[in-house]
């Protein structure tokens, strides 16, 4: 039974920036709602707003109905007992007062029918402290909505200890007709999912600038450069209210929340400095109230540990899943993704740094400064016991593809799912290629190609470079003869790379020079991290590039961008490389390994027939003319049409459901 078909009016109290959005979110569902404050001022101004916000949705084309015909479902009024007599759901969006909110369920519950659900939109206060002052707590829930609600995706909904089943049910059903996505906070505690994550966060970056570890600047860099966050902990706290953050955290103490006050939010909190709606905060604003977003330059969070700011936090999600307080890790990371903009979720961060590497950064901040908060969560002592670290040993929160490695002399081949990586593997010698290493390329190659389980092979480096080129130092005595050899031998394992019937990836983490950069032009798709570094520097030795550099690079960038890096042997930054197309996408340092297999992924969830067939459409049509590359293209399209997995696209297309193609 839908949410509608149980609920048809809606009365939201309280008309300030969540109150007013969660009405014009119910009236765009199509709900009738009643909105009351306690002026006559205060809800004229909150229709304007809704009207105004309508009206943006609607030049964007996210809204189908007139303005006017959703205004025409609000309706406004200052008395509660007149307002609930016949609503089906009361949303509370009061300031966050324990007594306010009491006194006014008190008064709802006392005027409304018995089926009435009573919601409140709490951001830390227990449901169940707040369902005691009415006489059916079983109809009482926490639907927490994110600020602005129209713009947020996710509701927190709390479940309090005699909330009811159906109660939980029909606010599950209504959040979900909002267009929103939700996630169940199982048990009543305070500070939900977000704030207490958010909680840990904050002040673990705080304590850090109270022990002089670090100022605000360079934490608040080292979070969105490092961790990829949208804003920094300090931009945040200026952001959303200092005082806010203060009474939100003070209430969620006073509730059995750990957390050991601290000095730098403190003293912001008592000189009146809040932050944007004061004027000042840890960052100066134009004037109260108008924000402009701060300065933070990227190099003062180069030095600063992420995994020292977030692993508090990822202790905390730890607690709440090993608690019961949610079902698993992917609400946690649903909760900080969609409730606080994060790219990836936490514990999918905490995968990748180690869960190791997160319990010694604990034990190591106990130990240090001897509070409680810092001891490990039995779930991570737990996961190393029985070796669950993350990505390094296939499941952590997370299970990860079956990984196997085979350590070769100069290179690393691993398997990881329907993924293969060969890995160069001369870190003492920034992966500079021998003769040893392109016979053990030459056969890696055929191997991975020839197993049918591997659709996707990415090429990259072991420590802090892909490769800075062919070992010079093999060169010593070498004749014309064996130079020529080493060229052309070279030059056909290359070949081999780029006529693969599988897609290749370079993922260059790193120095890619000379024949490094060579083996990456090579391959079909170029991914590099920030602070990578590309170029043909022969010139300075007296050579050119010969590998394939002066033919791949000029077909790649054009004749004069190819001239100029080989003529001047410089060295390009990765985001100069990607700008004139040598490489395909920059990503930042932090994430590169997450965000390569991340795109390998996607590409082995294609047909592989297909990926084969455009790669050789491709490849040979540029090396022939227009007409018979045209030719070529219609033969391989053509002989797609023979495929089992053209049947599995077309069905699934039309049955609506992901395709499942197995390369036949």
């Amino acid at each position: 039974m839908s949410s509608q078909s149980k609920v048809k009016k809606i009365v939201v109290i309280g008309a300030g920036t969540m109150g007013h959005g969660i009405a014009e979110l119910s009236a765009i569902a199509g709900y009738d709602v009643v909105m009351i404050d306690i002026s006559e001022e205060i809800l004229r101004k909150a229709l304007e707003n809704i009207r105004w916000s309508l009206g943006k949705l609607r030049e964007r084309g996210s809204l189908k109905e007139d303005v006017d015909t959703v205004m025409s479902r609000i309706k406004t009024s200052l008395s509660i007992s007149e307002s609930v007599r016949d609503a089906d759901l009361v949303i509370e969006a009061v300031p966050e007062n324990l007594d306010l909110k009491k006194r006014v369920f008190a008064e709802v519950d006392k005027n409304a029918p018995p089926h009435t659900i009573i919601a409140t939109n709490t951001s830390s206060l227990p449901i169940t402290e707040i369902a005691e002052a009415t006489q059916r707590p079983d109809k009482v829930i926490g639907i927490h909505f994110f600020n602005p609600p129209v713009l947020m995706p996710l509701i927190e909904i709390i479940i309090g200890e005699k909330t009811s089943k159906e109660t939980l049910d029909i606010a599950v059903e209504y959040s979900k007709s909002l267009g929103k996505e939700i996630v169940i906070v199982k048990k009543d505690i305070p500070g939900f999912i977000v704030n207490r994550l958010l909680g840990r966060i904050a002040s673990q970056a705080c304590y850090m600038v109270d022990r002089g570890e670090a100022d605000p600047i360079s934490i608040d860099s080292a979070l969105k450069y490092k961790a990829g966050l949208p804003m920094g902990i300090f931009e945040l706290l200026d952001f959303s209210g200092i005082d806010v953050f203060v009474f939100i955290f003070n209430e969620m103490s006073k509730r059995g929340y750990r957390l050991k006050p601290c000095k730098t939010i403190e003293e912001k909190f008592k000189a009146g400095e809040y932050g944007m709606k004061s004027g000042k905060g840890f960052y100066i604003y134009p004037a109260p109230g108008r924000y402009a977003r701060p300065s933070i330059p990227r190099e003062p969070g180069e030095k600063i540990n992420i995994v020292r700011i977030l692993a508090p936090a990822v202790n905390e999600a730890a607690y709440l899943i090993r608690n019961g307080i949610v079902d698993s890790p992917e609400v946690i990371d649903k909760a900080v993704r969609l409730g606080l903009g994060y790219p990836r979720g936490l514990l999918e961060m905490a995968d990748e740094w180690g869960i190791d590497v997160v319990v010694n950064v604990l034990k190591d901040l106990k130990q240090k400064y001897e509070i409680e908060d810092y001891e490990p969560d039995p779930l991570l002592v737990k996961m190393i016991e029985e070796n669950k670290l993350g990505r390094k040993s296939g499941v952590g929160f997370y299970t990860y593809g079956l990984i196997e490695e085979k350590k070769l002399s100069t290179l690393i081949i691993r398997r990881e799912g329907r993924i293969g990586w060969i890995i160069l593997n001369r870190p003492e010698r920034l992966n500079a290629i021998n003769l040893d290493m392109l016979k053990e390329l030459s056969a890696s190659l055929d191997e991975l190609e020839n197993d049918e389980n591997i659709r996707v092979i990415i090429i990259t480096g072991s420590s802090r470079a892909f490769s800075a080129g062919a070992d010079v130092t093999s060169f010593m005595g070498v004749n014309v003869v064996k130079a020529y050899m080493f060229s052309r031998k070279f030059q056909e394992v290359l070949d081999k790379i780029e006529r693969l019937a599988k897609p290749v990836i370079a993922a260059i983490n790193g120095y890619a020079l000379g024949g490094g950069l060579e083996m990456a032009l090579a391959c079909d798709i170029r991914i590099a991290s920030e602070n990578s570094m590309l170029g043909q520097p022969e010139i300075n030795l007296g050579l050119i590039p010969g590998a394939g550099g002066t033919q791949r690079l000029s077909r790649l960038i054009g004749p004069g961008k190819a001239l100029e890096i080989i003529f001047t042997g410089d060295m390009i930054p990765a985001r100069e490389a990607e700008k004139i197309g040598l490489v395909n996408r920059v990503v930042a340092t932090e994430h590169f390994e997450r965000e390569v297999r991340s795109f390998a992924s996607k590409l082995s969830e294609k047909p592989p027939i297909a990926l084969m067939a455009a790669k050789h459409a491709i490849r040979y049509g540029l090396e022939s003319p227009l007409f018979s590359g045209l030719v070529l293209e219609s033969a391989e399209f053509s002989m797609l049409f023979s495929t089992e997995d053209l049947i599995e696209g077309v069905s699934a297309f039309l049955q609506k459901r992901k395709p499942e193609f197995k390369g036949k």
